[in-house]
């Protein structure tokens, strides 16, 4: 199911949202800032999918509006999922948003999609050089070259690293990836790492990232504890929009959104959220 445009003003206006929340459909003004949104979408089942309204909105083919509404009162540039719906459940919610996508098909089944205001000329899926190693980024991982307003590439990791208390795969995962990272990072490029880590900062694997020269944003400006999971009641850090570059040197904020339909309200045994997982927003400011 798709909606006009118009379709699609109109069910924001009966729920209360204001047009001004979507810049992609404006006259082609630049905005001020780079937003970043990391979200583990849940494949877009609603959490807790068992839930009588989650069942009915997955039924009646409402998730992909709802999401996009959602996430249009953030005014993202460029959003990252992990554990991504179907295809067709991911090119709806790009066309609600005006975004760009690409899908990053995963090892097992949780595939990841970028999507961005901005053209994405160029991605490439597990960017080893070589064949995935059958253990090995069996959630998603990808690369994608964003073509930003100025006429600057930024280049963005989607990420979604493996799970389990044993982090001996995501330490190989992430050897691997900054292996390939390497000409990037030395050269000292604008990159975006974004995704669902599965590890918190208290980790051999964070330190991995800090040693190569990431910034994890929420680290650098957030305040609080930053929690991700869950979004009933959440109690680890593991989603992140990490910056290296010139780019790294813009952050002006980075917070979870625990708070409207991406929160589950514990007082409503009928309500749900959109994911287990929150949201984490991460905003740039704009390059001279």
């Amino acid at each position: 199911m798709t909606i006009s445009r118009r379709q699609f003003f109109a069910a924001l206006g009966a729920a209360g949202l204001s047009t001004a929340a979507l810049p992609v459909f404006a006259s082609g003004k630049k905005t001020q800032s780079l937003r970043v949104i990391s979200y583990n979408v849940y494949a877009c089942a609603g959490w807790p999918k068992d839930r009588p309204l989650a069942k009915s909105a997955v039924k009646k083919g409402q998730m992909a509006r709802r999401l996009a509404m959602e996430l249009a009162l953030y005014e993202p540039d460029i959003i990252n999922f992990s554990e991504s719906p179907s295809e067709a459940i991911a090119k709806e919610v790009a066309e609600y948003l005006g975004m760009h996508h690409v899908r990053f098909p995963s090892g097992g089944n949780w595939p990841g999609t970028l999507l961005s205001r901005f053209e994405i000329t160029d991605s490439e899926n597990v960017p080893l050089g070589h064949k995935r190693p059958k253990d090995l980024f069996t959630r998603h991982w990808g690369r994608g070259t964003i073509k930003l307003p100025n006429g600057e590439s930024l280049i963005v990791h989607s990420a979604h690293l493996f799970p389990t208390p044993d982090p001996s795969v995501r330490l190989k995962e992430i050897k691997a990836m900054l292996v390939s990272m390497k000409e990037d990072l030395d050269a000292g490029r604008s990159m975006l790492l974004i995704g669902d880590l599965n590890h918190n900062p208290e980790t051999e694997e964070y330190k991995l990232w800090m040693d190569a020269g990431w910034i994890d944003t929420f680290a650098k400006v957030g305040e609080g504890e930053g929690l991700t999971i869950r979004a009933d009641d959440p109690k680890h850090r593991i989603d992140y929009v990490m910056a290296t570059g010139p780019i790294a040197h813009q952050i002006v904020e980075s917070r979870p959104l625990f708070e409207g339909a991406f929160r589950l309200n514990v007082a409503d045994e009928n309500s749900f959220a959109l994911s287990d997982h929150l949201p984490q927003l991460a905003v740039f400011g704009q390059s001279d």
